[in-house]
């Protein structure tokens, strides 16, 4: 999951047009000074590696493959370096979302504290997984932490896509009335351009919010997967590591278009 706003929408997923006026350098230099975007182009980094670790492609060359390990694992370590102090966005989401909670919102509040308590008590295990990797603290805890880390992590993603399930039956419906309404307009010689307007960006917000499933399904995959020590039979090097780029390019291309 990326940084979250409440109640049900884990991600910023609503800025979904791009600022136009911005060329490619202005937008990128934007991108890459933001915690996300430079955490983004590691993880695309590290299971572009993985994947080509997992394949066969380097199976003649010993000392390449080495090279790409100690590469990719050392990608990792940086990546839990950018989640230092992570942890406080999931505690505010989580306060606003208790601030925004009625009478008729407990179960989006449940899955909003699911969510959000998950990923952040993720990210602050994360810390000290990161510290036990630097060597600060003893490596004999390690196993323990990143277990306790991943069932977060899976609580989280469980929580985050029950939450954007809801989210998108509310768009469906939104968008059935709004087409409807569209569809009247027309009929009666009125110009709808407005209302053909929020309906374009209705079916954006749609197509991200799907995405963002998509990306958690996938994290939430690799979660499981550390849970049962790579065991299952979706549980491949070459089928966790497909399913990393496959978050990571959603995520970097949710983050670029929100610039």
């Amino acid at each position: 999951m990326d940084s979250k706003s409440p109640p049900a929408d884990p991600q910023p997923e609503n800025s979904i047009s791009p600022a136009k006026s911005k060329d490619f350098l202005t937008h990128l230099e934007i991108y890459l000074a933001k915690r996300d975007g430079v955490d983004k182009l590691l993880k695309i980094s590290r299971y572009a590696t993985k994947i080509v670790i997992a394949s066969t492609v380097l199976d003649h060359s010993p000392p390449l493959t080495a090279r790409l390990k100690s590469f990719e694992s050392s990608v990792g370590v940086s990546r839990k370096a950018f989640r230092l102090g992570k942890f406080i966005q999931d505690v505010n989401a989580l306060r606003a979302a208790a601030s925004h909670s009625t009478s008729h919102s407990h179960l989006n509040f449940l899955l909003s504290a699911v969510a959000y308590g998950g990923e952040g008590l993720y990210f602050f295990l994360e810390q000290f997984v990161w510290l036990g990797k630097s060597g600060l603290i003893d490596k004999r805890h390690l196993p323990a932490l990143q277990k306790l880390s991943a069932w977060f992590e899976f609580i989280g993603y469980f929580g985050s896509v029950s939450l954007k399930v809801i989210e998108l039956r509310k768009i469906d419906e939104e968008e059935r009335c709004l087409a409807s309404t569209v569809d009247l307009t027309l009929l009666r010689g009125i110009n709808g351009g407005d209302e053909m307007e929020k309906l374009r960006k209705l079916k954006e917000k749609k197509t991200m919010k799907r995405l963002s499933v998509v990306q958690d399904l996938a994290d939430g995959l690799m979660a499981f997967a550390d849970i049962r020590d790579g065991g299952g039979s979706l549980s491949s090097p070459l089928v966790l590591s497909s399913a990393g780029m496959l978050s990571a390019v959603i995520s970097t291309h949710k983050n670029w278009i929100s610039c």
